[in-house]
C-alpha cells in the first residue's frame, strides 16, 4: 500500500481538467471508490456507502468554479488520477481525489498529493491544506497521517439521506478535518 514505486512519477502529465473530461473523470472516480471494480484497490467504499460517489453536474461544477481547479492526471494518453484543489483564502481544499484502482499502492498517489500541494502553495500561496475524510476510514487516514496531515477531531456530519453522497450502509458516518500546513 505504502511503496513507492522508484518511477512512480515517470511519463505523468498534470493538467487542468475541462468539459470533454467529465464523463472520464465520473468513471475513475466511481470505479475508485464504488462497486466491486473499486474492490481492485484498496480505497473502496464499497462496504460503507452504495450508490454514486459524484455525477457529471458535481465534477462539472468543479471545472467550472473560479476558485477551483481539477487537476487530470495522464500516463500514456490515458487518464489515470485527479484531484479538486479549492482557494479559500490562506488554505487550499483538496477533494475528489482518485487513482485508477489497478494503479493503486505503487507510490502514484503520493507522487500527486506532493503536486497539488506544491500548486496550492505556489499558485494561491496557501499556507494550509485542508480535507475532509468519512472518519471509519482508519487505513486512508493513517495513509494521509504518513503524508503530514493531522487529525482535527473536527467533525461534520455524514448527508444522511442526500443520495448525491452515496447509500450509507452503516449509521455511524461523519467527516473528519484533516490539515496539513504547507511549508
Amino acid at each position: 500500500m505504502d511503496t513507492a514505486a522508484p518511477d512512480a512519477s515517470a511519463g505523468l502529465v498534470f493538467r487542468e481538467a475541462t468539459d470533454a473530461d467529465v464523463d472520464t473523470l465520473v468513471a475513475l472516480i466511481e470505479s475508485a471508490y464504488r462497486g466491486d471494480s473499486s474492490r481492485a484497490g484498496w480505497t473502496t467504499e464499497a462496504d460503507i456507502l452504495e450508490g454514486r460517489r459524484t455525477d457529471p453536474e458535481g465534477v462539472l461544477a468543479v471545472i467550472k468554479s473560479p476558485d477551483s481547479r481539477l487537476l487530470t492526471v495522464e500516463r500514456d494518453g490515458r487518464v489515470v488520477a485527479c484531484c479538486q484543489l479549492e482557494h479559500r483564502g490562506t488554505h487550499a481544499y483538496f477533494g475528489m481525489f482518485a487513482v485508477s484502482p489497478a494503479l493503486q499502492g505503487a507510490g502514484l498517489g503520493k507522487v500527486i498529493i506532493a503536486e497539488a500541494e506544491r500548486q496550492a502553495r505556489d499558485t494561491w500561496g496557501a499556507t494550509e491544506m485542508h480535507m475532509t475524510v468519512i472518519s471509519v476510514r482508519d487505513d486512508l487516514i493513517a495513509w494521509y497521517e504518513r503524508r503530514g496531515y493531522r487529525r482535527t477531531g473536527r467533525m461534520t456530519p455524514f448527508p444522511y439521506g442526500d443520495e448525491r453522497f452515496g447509500i450509507p450502509q452503516r449509521a455511524d458516518l461523519q467527516f473528519e478535518l484533516l490539515v496539513k500546513a504547507l511549508a
